[in-house]
């Protein structure tokens, strides 16, 4: 009819205006234009039929027989206009013709199921268009009224069957009622009977039919419709065979379906099959092609999907290079291109994690910007963006310990939960994922607020997973594993009691079989082992071991834990062993440990610790059993572990106490190697040092005093006994009042190379920066050798080029003896050592071999003599008898220690010189400058020399360097607090400072600080000011914690750490006229951690102490002999005068003060 257009515009033109046929002519060839326009689709000719049907229109008013059939033909022009412009004021128009239509078509009428279905048609159009809902409503209630005039036999049933299946399809979609997706299910199956095979529309209603299967599966997870999906979808591709216009969507709807199966039963041969149709779909989709980026997207999703099956890295490339393919066919502004971005995220982060290549790890998260970016705030996407994005900054953080990235992560996570309100479907995942990364900063920066964030969380993410939950047992596990570090930091025993619960709860969800069983199994072990640790119930110590030896029945030979289950089982029977002396228990722990070793071979990361752990354990079966073969074995082992630690290593992974181990295995073996390990375990502790910086927190320096405790005392009678009395100087200095040296060697020296010039300044910020990363990854809970070996390789590089530099090439090193000899330019040094192997003294001469005093006292008869006189002097003065026992302690001092040194000294320093003493151990306590046979016709030993005290032998000589380059005028000022917030009042310390002021006044300017003046901050700038001091105050010792010892001012105690915080200004002498000023910590006094000493290292030359409690009366009399004596023949005050100033003090005052008080009194420096 199309191509008598021109014979019908002929007879149009023949027809008269005004004649009653006009319409007819009209309507004519407008019908035939439009058919036209379908065959040849020339948008002119249905312009034309529209204008041409507008005016038939106009000749049909209301009432005219034909005016239903005129609006219904203009309605299906303007509707097919709209398909090809796209103007919704046609559909619009369509619709309105459409209703009118129907009006005029009432029930009975012969055409009015084609109305119906017509406006079905055009509403369900325009839903599409607006998503206005009540058209897609008013759409199926149409295609209802249609279907009841379509009795079963009507031609057209078919066709209504299936308009509305596919609208009930879509309003399920919008509304998600399954009753419309059930009733479209029936309704595409009545379609398809009527459509036998050879039907023209079987296809498409086997196709209609599957994919609402399909969509109901995805709501119901009935694999019974999947399975029936696939099999309709197979049936749809036999009728589209190749050339089929319907072929490629067939193939890819089938894929869609077989990879759903997949995902359920995990049968490898449906992916193999979804990704050969995905292949044939693609293949007909060539470049330009509208569906080519849907077929490019979906193949990689199935080839990822099988790579992570097969793990066959072909697959993995194939898939990034379609991902990339349809990324370039989705540009900005492609709805779908946030779905690539996603999806080649997802493909290179997994190539990252089979590759370790940072680059394809930094594209990924470039990607998930670019998908964020597409998700802005109210985007359905976002939150998942958001998670994407965080979950890979926290893998790049696991790889490169930028805390940024994690930092960002957490932020990610917290805007991802904030969108996954209660009752959200991803809100678990939201809390376990921001759980995850707050435990991981805390396990970086102990900021205990995010490990109680992340137990929140663990505990929100738990009550979202009852019984029965699929995620019950991952969120009782991560709870108790979170939990278990909070016990390790409060030590709340609550907290380990419930991560204990937890785990045997989430223990009964791993059941034989379960993939997680072994690590439930090891969890719970730990936890029960820390409980037995603190509670001391065996029985949760056989209960772990239990567990251990399951844990281990789960991980037979070739397992990738199975070196982690020997080592726990091991550790716990060791334990077990120290309990109840069981040899068995120890020779299995000997066993397991032996053979997870044989797992680590060389190169590995857990060798070393491994090594450590054997050797431990052969050296305790040594000690019982006495086979020298173990203790060979142990030293052996132990010194192979200690080769493999980098610097900085040993202090955080135990390896210090194998050292130690392997220095009292050859002591009791009398082995060669004995003096090596001393030095290999000084050096160890020196590294560590140098890396964790130093910290005055008491817990720091327990750590510290722990592992030195005995070590350096040890090492100098090893050497002593090995003849190397220069090694037995060097060794004794490096493992002493390690707080001090370090102090001395690593702040001052760096503030030094930063004043030496442009290149200075910038390796000590570059050695800072380095040693700051290496301790963070040192302290790290997971495995970061690879980067742990490159800062370490990093910091030994720039510390070779801080040696080059002029002044600075022992940088870090320890002192040469020929350097430390310098401390006795003034007088002998001696050294009193110690040791549980010996008790020596050694002579310091300043340019000649050092001196050996054997001595005649066991370090037992030593400790006992200290704790006997700290007895005697809390009591001093009470009676007679208390002072017999003083000079008691005092004769035996001297005939088993000092005598033997004043014979030696007798041949090396004049009578009345001055000397230097550097007690170690518990000789620390002791008054040795006080020791003396106390009897008619002979001599104490303040008769032969002048006495001062040094902590170490390179204190005392910085303190004589710093002298040098004083140029200075001195200022005095006396700080007397006799009113403190605590303690009682001294009465007699304003007389004891105006007496100081009288005698200074004259010589220096002179500044006082009284009472209500001195207070902490007043003090802290008058100690910056002034170069001398004088403070008369309480001294209170904090044994305990070391580093709080004060002196009590108005406001509060001026503690150590308040001393040495600041950098004081050329600070020559001080005079503590306090109690207790070089008391330090009870259990480690060779620490030297005391006021006098805190005041000696921020700078003060010359130091006078006390011992003990000072008598208030007693001292201001010492305080006023001693400062007459201090000035020098040029009338000026010299810091080095002030030892011979003490001595002639307490020499002048010696019969009218009491013994104890004579005695109390120490100089500390030059």
């Amino acid at each position: 009819m199309g191509d008598n257009v021109e014979q019908l515009r002929a007879e149009l033109q023949s027809c008269p205006s005004g004649h009653s046929d006009q319409s007819f002519y009209l309507s004519k060839l407008a019908l035939s234009l439009y058919r036209r326009f379908e065959q040849r689709g020339v948008l002119s000719d249905l312009d034309e039929a529209i204008d041409l049907d507008r005016d038939a229109l106009a000749l049909r008013p209301l009432g005219h027989p034909n005016r239903s059939n005129s609006l219904s033909k203009l309605a299906v022009c303007l509707y097919a206009r709209f398909e090809q412009r796209g103007a919704l004021s046609d559909l619009d128009e369509a619709i309105d013709l459409d209703r009118a239509a129907l009006a005029l078509r009432p029930s009975g009428h012969p055409y009015r199921t084609s109305s119906l279905n017509n406006l079905a048609i055009d509403l369900y159009t325009r839903f599409q268009q607006r998503g206005v809902l009540s058209d897609l409503d008013e759409a199926i209630d149409m295609d209802r009224a249609a279907l009841v005039l379509c009795p079963p036999g009507n031609s057209n049933q078919s066709n209504v069957l299936n308009s509305l299946a596919v609208h009930l399809s879509t309003r399920f979609e919008q509304r998600g009622v399954l009753s419309d997706l059930d009733e479209a299910i029936g309704l595409d199956r009545a379609a398809l009977a009527l459509c036998p095979p050879g039907h023209s529309y079987r296809s498409s209603s086997l196709n209609n039919l599957a994919t609402d299967l399909y969509t109901r599966f995805q709501q119901r997870g009935v694999l019974s419709d999947l399975d029936e999906a696939i099999d309709l979808g197979q049936a749809a591709l036999v009728l589209h065979p190749p050339g089929h216009h319907n072929r490629a969507d067939s193939l890819s709807n089938l894929a869609i379906h077989l990879y759903a199966r997949f995902e359920q039963r995990g049968v490898l041969s449906d992916l193999d099959e979804a990704i050969d149709l995905a292949q044939g779909a693609l293949a007909l989709h060539p470049s330009g092609h509208s569906n080519q980026s849907n077929s490019l997207n979906g193949l990689a999703i199935y080839l990822y999907a099988r790579f992570q099956q097969r793990g066959v890295l072909s697959d993995l490339d194939e898939a990034i290079d379609l991902d990339r393919a349809a990324l370039a066919l989705r540009p900005p502004g492609n709805s779908n291109r946030s779905s690539s971005l996603n999806h080649l995220a997802i493909c290179l982060y997994a190539r990252f994690g089979r590759g370790g290549v940072l680059s394809d790890l930094d594209e990924v998260i470039d990607l998930d910007r670019g998908a964020l970016a597409l998700c802005p705030h109210g985007h359905s996407n976002r939150s998942s963006s958001l998670n994407n994005l965080a979950i890979h900054l926290y893998a790049r953080f696991k790889q490169s310990g930028v805390l940024s990235d994690l930092d960002e992560a957490i932020d990610l996570d917290q805007d991802a939960l904030a969108l996954r309100p209660s009752g959200h479907f991803n809100q678990f995942s939201s809390l376990n994922n921001l759980a995850i990364k707050l435990y991981a900063r805390f396990k970086q920066r102990s900021v205990l607020s995010d490990l109680d964030k992340a137990i929140d969380l663990n505990q929100d993410a738990l009550v979202l997973c009852p019984p029965g939950h699929s995620n019950r047992s991952l969120s009782l596990s991560s709870l108790a594993v979170n939990l278990y570090a909070r016990f390790q930091q409060r030590g709340v025993l609550s907290d380990l009691d419930e991560a204990i619960d937890l785990g045997r709860a989430a223990l009964v969800l791993h059941p034989p079989g379960h993939f997680n069983r072994s690590s439930s199994f090891n969890n719970l072990a730990i936890h029960l082992y820390a409980r037995f640790e603190r509670r001391g119930v065996l029985s949760d110590l056989d209960e772990a071991i239990d567990l251990d030896q399951e844990a281990l029945a789960l991980c037979p030979l070739g397992h990738s834990d199975r070196s982690t289950s020997l080592n726990n089982l091991a550790s716990h029977l060791y334990a077990r062993f120290e309990q109840r002396d069981v040899l068995s228990d120890l020779d299995e722990a000997i066993d397991l440990h032996s053979a997870a070793l044989a797992l680590y071979p060389s190169g590995h990361s857990h060798r070393s610790s491994s090594l450590n752990n054997l050797a431990i354990q052969l050296h305790a079966r040594f000690q019982r059993r006495g086979f020298l073969s173990d203790l060979d074995e142990a030293i052996d082992l132990g010194r192979a572990a200690l080769a493999l630690r980098p610097p900085g290593h040993s202090m955080l992974h135990g390896d210090l106490h194998v050292a130690k181990s392997w220095t009292t295995s050859a002591e009791q073996l009398k082995h060669p190697s004995a003096l090596a390990a001393y030095q290999v375990a000084l050096k160890f502790l020196a590294d560590w040092q140098h890396v964790t910086g130093l910290s005055s927190s008491s817990n720091h320096f327990d750590v510290v005093s722990k592992a030195t405790s005995s070590l350096a005392m040890d090492a100098f009678s090893c050497s002593v006994r090995n003849g190397a009395l220069e090694t037995a100087v060097v060794l004794v200095e490096q493992g002493r009042a390690v707080f001090w040296t370090q102090l001395a060697y690593f702040q001052t020296p760096l503030d030094e190379i930063s004043a030496s010039g442009d290149i200075g300044k910038a390796l000590a910020a570059e050695f800072k920066e380095v040693s700051l990363h290496l301790r963070a990854m040192l302290e790290s809970s997971e495995d970061k050798t690879s980067q742990i070996g490159q800062l370490t390789q990093q910091r030994d590089d720039v510390i070779l080029r801080i040696r080059e530099l002029l002044d600075f090439s022992r940088f870090l090193l320890p002192p040469l003896f020929s350097d430390l000899q310098q401390a006795a330019k003034d007088g002998p040094v001696i050294i009193v050592n110690a040791s549980q192997y010996s008790c020596d003294a050694m002579i310091i001469l300043s340019a000649v071999d050092p001196v050996h005093v054997p001595l005649d006292i066991t370090q037992a008869n030593v400790l006992e003599l200290s704790k006997k006189f700290q007895s005697l002097i809390r009591e001093a003065g009470s009676s007679d008898n208390q002072l017999y026992e003083i000079i008691s302690v005092l004769r035996t001092l001297w005939e088993c220690v000092v005598d033997p040194i004043v014979q030696a000294l007798r041949h090396l320093a004049q009578p009345g010189s001055r000397i230097w003493w550097c007690p170690t151990a518990e000789f620390a306590l002791l008054p040795l400058h006080a020791a003396g046979p106390y009897a008619r016709e002979s001599h104490n030993f303040p008769h032969f020399y002048i006495s001062s005290y040094t902590p170490t032998l390179a204190a005392l000589i910085r303190a004589r360097q710093q002298i040098a380059q004083d140029a200075s005028s001195p200022h005095f000022v006396a700080i007397g607090q006799g009113n403190p917030d605590e303690g009682k009042v001294l009465r007699l310390v304003a007389a004891e400072v105006d007496d100081v002021a009288r005698r200074v006044t004259p010589i220096l300017p002179f500044t006082s600080l009284m009472e209500s003046d001195a207070t902490v901050q007043r003090a802290l700038d008058a100690l910056n000011r002034h170069q001398w001091v004088h403070l008369a105050c309480h001294g209170m010792p904090n044994q305990k914690k070391p580093f709080e010892s004060s002196f009590t001012m108005r406001d509060g105690p001026l503690t150590i750490t308040d001393i040495i915080r600041p950098r004081l200004h050329t600070p020559q002498f001080a005079f503590l006229s306090a109690c207790h000023t070089t008391v330090g910590h009870e259990s480690s006094p060779d620490e030297s951690i005391h006021l006098a000493a805190a005041m000696q290292f921020s700078g003060f030359r010359s130091v006078i102490g006390s011992m003990w409690s000072v008598d208030d009366e007693v001292v201001g009399r010492i305080v006023s002999a001693f400062y007459d004596n201090m000035v020098d023949e040029s009338g000026k005050l010299d810091c080095r005068r002030a030892a011979v100033a003490l001595h002639k003090a307490i020499k002048k005052l010696r019969k009218k003060i009491p013994l104890e008080q004579q005695i109390v009194l120490v100089h500390i420096g030059v």
